[in-house]
């Protein structure tokens, strides 16, 4: 070896190296640490690569890239191996000298054909592990040796230059060989592997097979990205989801979890039970003692009571809330996710760690334009360094926010999972204590809450990290005056969070949207009763309220806002006032003026998240106690008997009295047995005890066989008809169609336009009462259970379909004939055809036996029968007349209409009581057409699928939303937070220009004047930037709040306006949706949008304006980055904004499908079923996280471009400025940096803005959507029915032709609100409003308290409502849920005595009355509309055969229009629908 080589081996390391115009690295350190350091990183991988070859795996195909991989290593392994030759061949050749080689010649090539072999052996690993694509580790292993080969690469490069020539040829050669090699070898490692076997996988899943490159930087989304931007994404288009995000992975992990750590609270929670019993016992017998002592003393028995009173109110509180074991969910949460949240910690941290470099790296910068005599290299490497840094920092955040809010989806999934498998088996007393609305509501807003904490949880030591960091560097910068700017900052906080809280709205939103829903749900009331202005009014009323409210909270927030946006000025201010104010010596500089504000800027988001995160993680609400809920009871099987009860006692709750008492029932196989008692001796209260729904006290119950249960109210699924019967049933043709022809459904289906395969709306809305029950039925027969509880199931049909289903299913010849039926029923004329009969009374079996042997009993059943038996034959609350008694046609003469027509035709069918519930903000119908079903036919859906907005939102959409805040405001907002920028702009310059003092008064006294003068312009300016933005605020506010008022004002008035047909075919919810979500979205999201959208395009152009001013050469750059920033911008803004609807669009199902479990509950754990719906449940939710998990990742795939672009602004400020160092002063470099540093977020947070704002201007267009809705007076349908006489005579619907005269008038011709006060309708449903009792009778206040209580007397409420402790002014609950069915029914008798109109129609006004209440009806309406026009609607024949004519309608025609008598004397239809009720001549003679 040469002198020179050894020379070069002399100094390990020489500062001298670095301290000229061209620096360079010893050699020595190049030879050792720096090859050490990539192969030092591989070894300690490696052992992790080499487990997986013990293992057996499947033999994988081997590619070509893993053969060329293989190849590129072992020509490497033949370069160490030359190398290792040549060092022999020198030192122990012929031609060898004196001098040996280096120990380092001998130790490398070594080292690296050992790394080589390793190499071929992890390659081979990563081939056979299942599913592998690449490796991250080896990839930044050939990454690191790459970077570290850089530095030897120039050394041999220049000293061969410096030379002319090359002195050791072969090591040369064989180094620049292997050299090449590693970058081809990293080149391939960036490259996925994918096996032939994983291919089809990745088709649908893209993430699958991304390589590390593409994952870190989410190019692997880019195909998704592309097609949203060419076409608008729909839910066919989402990609499958990895096995780990999919419901049923993540839910079986949390529940395993779920079950030990509850295992382990119950134990624990136990240990403080006993602890707290001994600990009672002691305090009793210490009170004893005090007691005696007391008397003793003459304390007075009643202060004794009262504290005793207070103590047990006390006690019971804190029972409640500790009666269950708590802190087990968080525990859970955690074990199930530990890694992604240890992942996610540890890239958060070095993120952070990085955030503090970024302002030393300025620091260096500033000093070195300072330092004439500094190497221009020095100045590059700070740029690289900036860039690199700030690239680390991207990447690193990117990965952790991508974790977390992965990791907030999964625990929403988690719990939504939960809650839903904890609501199939909660028992009935739980499900009391959590209405389905507040289960939904814990299923949606509370999963979310969990979510929206989980994706910021580790701010929790992460802002007390940074704060602490920050001060650390801030009092290096500039000592003990730091804690001056710190106590303006920490007073800060606390005054947001003041603000913050200082506001209650959801009070008065509540309010307006439960009255919004019940309006919507007594619609056709209020039109029926022309009623609508009232409850206009009202609504107005309360929202007048809540914009008061929001004004307030406008007037806070701009508070708040003049607060923060004052933040960083004021704390500047004070720790330069400080600073420069303490001692003369202290001149502020470049370096630490702008240092310390890239410091104040990282020190302000910590302490503004911190209370924020603090407030939300109270705010969670735990659903730890619903997960804790006992579960229902299930029964064991005995094999002599189908059904047996032994001495049972049953409760529907825990600590209840039993309801059922001392039950003993014994059910042999086979066997029809009806049960039959009083309103309320506890029929349905039997049927539940058998499903296992109430709580067992005492004896037990045994079942031999499969359940099918048909509940009083039949419970049908948003599914089609044909889902509805099957169940879940395999489809069997011919037994679908015996099932669908012995429940008399035939019919129904010819007049379906789809026939089975029609949509049945939400809780079966385009079907009858009847109907449904008949579905409900058909779907018990198909099920082939053995034992068949059936609550009631011919109520809600005519009589002769009850006749008709008990012969074809239910009674001794029917398709159920060999099954045990348990039958309740109030149809008298069945029992004879019955095994035995169940008597009840009071909760008590009073008779069990035959009809016969009870019957010669003579007992009080018996007797029952005697007296209501005449009366009651026929008067079956029925609803199906298109049921012809037999050899009528029953075919309409006209062609089947489309579903719509259909509805229509049957709209008093349509229990608009029975859509209550919980308000759903449903989306969409979850409808799930049958595979084999092809194309839907017209008619097919009623309720169609909601319009989804695609594309761009219209410009004019925005226009609208300007025009309601109105221009001027619009215009002024511009202007002022314009003004404010500028501001802004100025007081950094003023800043720059101050610190330039430093280098003018250097080594002279700086003048108090200049000091004062210098810190009093800065302030100034700072104050007029808060001032700027508070008016600001205020002014938007004001504007916003006009937008909201105008936008709600219009939509209620016209949605008061539009015709029926509209809420017949449009679910509630729908609308609702409208009133909640939209208009919460234009009172709060959109001006909140909107502002951070102006705020951060004006923080952008200011940024580029300084930098500019700075280095005007940046202005060659901007051009380019800006065209990159808008195509980003582009693609990202079209797929998110459609992921964005994807994703509330497929919400929706879930919360319907849940809301709908838990109103089938019974029927869902009859029939065994669960786990079907968990896995719907499961299906549901995996297609929202389809649309989610995109979203997610399309976050982060723009987050990662658009902070590349920042770092690029952040360099190419840093570039600049050296380049331009000699004519530029530190002050301007430090301000273009600092300014250029914040870009990043600025930009980033500027296309989030324009997305949100695109995605929340589309409530304005939903609302304006419906705002112009025809109104009513312009629907028209041509044919007659017989419920269109009552839609008819109201104008509900006009005719098509030929005209209706009242009194000689053409009611066409008058006002809607003329004709319709001048009628009045006692309506079948009763629909009550909450509110008191009075304004259900007159909203209008036109009548005295006298008159009110006249007319409640003649409708016999008189007694009652005198008996109510606030009489007139008793308050109604939500549907009149407070009141019997019968009172109902008469508050609408008295609302129609009320208004003593010349027309009284009584549609169906007793159906749902008993027949003592139907009596009272019924004399009154004689006695107090003797002198009105009454036109009586009903299916109770008997309750018409005292009326002067009656008409007869089939088919929408008029067949029959005659007198009673003389009907029945022609012997046509009437005759025959008489005769199937059992009235006869003689009937209509006695009466």
């Amino acid at each position: 070896m040469t002198a020179l080589s050894l020379d070069f081996y002399f100094y390990f390391w020489n500062a001298s190296y670095l301290d000229k115009a061209d620096p360079d690295l010893p050699v020595c350190l190049e030879q050792t640490v720096l090859v050490w350091i990539p192969l030092g990183f591989l070894w300690l991988c490696a052992p992790w690569h080499l487990i997986s070859l013990c293992k057996r795996t499947q033999v994988k195909h081997k590619s070509k890239l893993y053969l060329f991989k293989q190849l590129v290593v072992s020509l490497l392994l033949l370069t160490a191996i030359a190398g290792l030759a040549v060092t022999l061949g020198e030192d122990y050749g012929p031609h060898s000298s004196s001098e040996k080689n280096s120990p380092v010649y001998y130790t490398n090539p070594v080292l690296f054909a050992v790394t080589w072999i390793l190499m071929l052996l992890c390659q081979e690993a990563v081939r056979r592990r299942e599913r592998a694509v690449d490796s991250t580790t080896l990839f930044l292993f050939w990454l690191l040796l790459v970077l570290c080969d850089i530095f030897p690469f120039q050394t041999l490069l220049r000293q061969a230059l410096s030379l002319g020539e090359v002195r050791d040829i072969p090591r040369f050669s064989l180094f620049n060989i292997s050299f090449g090699l590693e970058v081809i070898a990293l080149i391939l490692s960036a490259v996925a592997d994918v096996s032939r076997e994983d291919q089809e996988l990745i088709k649908k899943n893209p993430e699958a097979g991304a390589a590390f490159i593409s994952r870190i930087t989410f190019n692997w989304f880019n195909s998704m990205v592309m097609k949203g931007f060419k076409q608008s994404l729909v839910q066919e288009d989402m990609w499958e989801l990895n096995e780990v995000e999919t419901t049923a992975h993540i839910s079986e992990s949390f529940q395993q979890h779920v079950r030990s750590e509850l295992g382990k609270a119950r134990v624990r929670f136990q240990k403080t039970l006993k602890k707290r019993v001994v600990k009672n016992a002691l305090q009793e017998e210490t009170s004893q003692t005090g007691f005696t002592n007391s008397m003793g003393k003459g304390v007075s028995q009643d202060v004794l009571m009262m504290e005793d009173k207070k103590k047990n109110k006390d006690e019971k509180k804190k029972k409640e809330e500790k009666s269950y074991p708590s802190d087990w969910l968080i525990m859970s949460i955690y074990k199930t996710f530990k890694w992604i949240l240890i992942e996610s910690a540890v890239f958060k941290l070095l993120q952070d760690l990085l955030a503090f470099v970024s302002p030393q790296l300025l620091k260096m910068m500033i000093s070195f334009t300072q330092k004439p005599s500094s190497y221009d290299w020095e100045g590059y490497l700070y740029a690289v360094l900036l860039l690199v840094v700030a690239l680390l920092q991207s990447l690193f955040l990117q990965q952790y926010f991508q974790r977390c809010f992965v990791l907030g989806m999964k625990v929403r999934t988690a719990i939504m999972a939960a809650v839903y498998k904890k609501a199939l088996v909660m028992s009935n007393d739980n499900r009391k204590e959590s209405t389905v609305g507040e289960t939904v509501n814990l299923m949606s807003a509370d999963a979310q809450r969990f979510n929206d904490v989980t994706n910021f949880i580790h701010l929790l030591w992460s802002c007390p990290l940074q704060i602490v960091i920050s001060i650390a560097f801030l009092w290096i910068e500039l000592g003990p005056s730091v804690l001056a700017g710190l106590a303006v900052m920490v007073l800060m906080v606390p005054i947001n969070g003041l603000l913050a809280n200082k506001v209650e709205n959801m009070k008065f939103k509540d309010k307006r949207l439960k009255i919004m829903n019940e309006m919507l749900n007594g619609i056709k009331i209020l039109k029926l009763f022309a009623w609508e202005p009232s409850f206009q009014a009202q609504v107005e009323g309360i929202r007048g309220e809540e914009l008061k409210v929001m004004r307030k909270f406008a007037y806070l927030t701009s508070v708040s806002t003049f607060v923060f946006s004052c933040a960083p000025a004021l704390v500047s201010l004070a720790t330069f006032a400080v600073f420069v104010g303490v001692s003369p010596d202290n001149v502020l500089t470049a370096e630490k003026a702008f240092t310390s504000i890239s410091l104040f800027n990282i020190l302000r988001f910590p302490l503004a998240m911190l209370p924020m995160l603090i407030a939300s993680i109270v705010q969670v609400k735990k659903p730890q106690h619903f997960l804790f809920m006992y579960t229902h009871q299930t029964y064991n099987n005995l094999i002599y008997s189908a059904v047996s009860i032994c001495d049972g006692s049953y409760a529907w709750e825990r600590d209840a009295e039993p309801f059922l008492k001392n039950l003993s029932l014994d059910i042999k196989p086979g066997r029809l047995v009806a049960v039959v008692g009083a309103v309320g001796s506890g029929k349905s209260s039997l049927m539940s005890a058998l499903l296992g729904e109430m709580h067992c006290t005492k004896g037990f119950i045994n079942i031999q066989g499969s359940l099918a249960f048909v509940p009083q109210q039949a419970w049908i699924q948003n599914a089609t008809l044909r889902d509805n019967i099957l169940f879940g049933s395999p489809y069997e043709d011919k037994k679908f169609q015996n099932v669908i022809e012995a429940c008399a459904l035939g019919p129904d289906l010819k007049l379906l336009a789809a026939g089975d395969l029609t949509e049945i709306g939400e809780k079966g809305i385009n079907l009858s009462g009847g109907q449904k029950q008949r579905v409900s039925l058909a779907r018990a027969a198909y099920s082939q259970a053995d034992i068949y509880l059936l609550d009631d199931p011919l109520s809600a049909v005519d009589a002769h379909v009850g006749k008709h289903i008990f012969d074809k299913v239910i009674g001794p010849n029917g398709i159920l004939k060999n099954k045990t039926r348990i039958l309740v029923t109030h149809g008298i004329s069945f029992l004879p055809f019955v095994d035995e009969v169940v008597v009840l009374v009071d909760g008590r079996v009073s008779e069990f036996g035959s009809y016969k042997s009870l019957r010669a009993s003579k007992g009080a059943f018996s007797e029952f029968l005697d007296t209501y038996a005449k009366e009651h034959n026929g008067c079956q609350d029925t609803e199906d007349l298109e049921f012809m008694p037999d050899g009528d046609d029953t075919q309409p003469d006209f062609p089947p209409e489309d579903a719509v027509s259909f509805t229509l035709k049957r709209e008093n069918s349509i229990r608009r009581s029975q859509r209550g519930g919980s308000v759903r903000l449903r989306k969409n119908s979850t409808l799930k057409v049958t595979e084999k079903a092809g194309e839907t036919k017209k008619g097919q859906r009623l309720i169609e699928k909601e319009a989804m907005e695609t594309g761009h939102v219209k410009f004019s959409v925005y226009l609208q939303y300007l025009r309601a805040m109105g221009w001027g405001y619009s215009v002024w907002v511009l202007i002022i937070y314009f003004i404010q920028n500028v501001a802004f702009i100025g007081q950094n310059l003023w800043l720059s220009d101050w610190t330039n003092d430093a280098t003018v008064y250097y080594n002279k006294t700086y003048p108090a004047s200049m000091r004062d003068s210098r810190v009093g312009v800065f302030g100034a300016l700072g104050v007029a930037q808060g001032l700027f933005v508070f008016l600001g605020t205020l002014l938007l506010a004001n504007a916003s709040i006009n937008a909201s008022r105008i936008m709600h004002s219009q939509l209620l008035n016209n949605i008061l306006r539009v015709p029926m047909i509209f809420f017949d075919t449009t679910p509630i919810g729908r609308v609702v949706n409208r009133f909640a979500k939209d208009i919460f979205t234009v009172d709060e999201a959109i001006p909140q949008s909107f502002r951070s959208w102006l705020l951060c395009l004006l923080g952008v152009l200011g940024t580029l304006f300084v930098i500019c001013l700075a280095t005007p050469f940046f202005a060659i750059i901007i051009v380019p980055l800006a065209v990159i920033y808008y195509f980003v911008q582009r693609f990202y803004v079209a797929t998110s904004r459609q992921l964005r609807r994807l994703d509330s669009v497929s919400r929706s199902p879930i919360y319907s499908h849940f809301g709908e479990t838990v109103s089938g509950l019974s029927v869902i754990r009859a029939y065994k079923h669960q786990e079907r719906f968990l896995k719907h449940n499961e299906i549901t939710i995996d297609e929202n996280l389809k649309s989610v998990y995109p979203w997610i990742v399309s976050n982060r795939w723009l987050a990662i471009r658009l902070e590349s672009l920042g770092n690029l602004v952040v360099f190419f400020a840093a570039l600049f400025a050296v380049i331009s160092r000699e004519t530029i002063d530190s002050g301007l470099v430090g301000l273009s940096i600092s300014y250029a540093l914040n870009v990043t977020q600025t930009l980033n947070w500027l296309v989030r803005m324009t997305s949100e704002l695109e995605t929340n201007i589309v409530a304005v267009e939903r609302v304006s959507e419906y705002c112009e809705i025809e109104n009513e007076v312009c629907f028209t349908l041509g044919h007659f029915d017989w419920w269109y006489l009552t839609n008819c005579l109201f104008r509900i619907i006009e005719a098509a032709e030929g005209h209706i005269l009242i009194d000689d008038i053409d009611i066409a011709t008058i006002g809607l609100h003329d004709l319709r006060n001048n009628i009045t309708i006692i309506p079948q449903d009763p629909v009550l409003f909450s509110g008191t009792l009075r304004m259900n009778l007159d909203p209008f206040d036109k009548f005295s308290d006298e008159n009110i209580w006249r007319v409640l007397e003649l409708s016999h409420l008189k007694d009652y409502i005198t008996g109510l402790e606030e009489g007139l002014q008793h308050e109604v609950a939500e549907g009149g849920e407070n009141l019997s069915v019968g009172q109902r029914q008469l508050l609408c008798l008295a609302r129609a005595l009320l208004r003593k109109s010349r027309i009284l129609i009584l549609d169906e006004a007793t159906a749902a009355v008993d027949l003592e209440t139907d009596n009272l009806i019924q004399n009154t309406i004689r006695r107090e509309f003797s002198h009105c026009t009454v036109l009586t609607i009903a299916h109770r024949l008997h309750s018409i055969m005292d009326s002067s004519r009656v008409m007869v309608l089939d088919a929408g025609k008029i067949v029959e229009f005659d007198s009673p008598n003389n009907l029945l004397e022609k012997r046509g239809h009437f005759y025959s629908m008489a005769k199937d009720a059992g009235i006869s001549q003689q009937t209509v003679t006695s009466l």
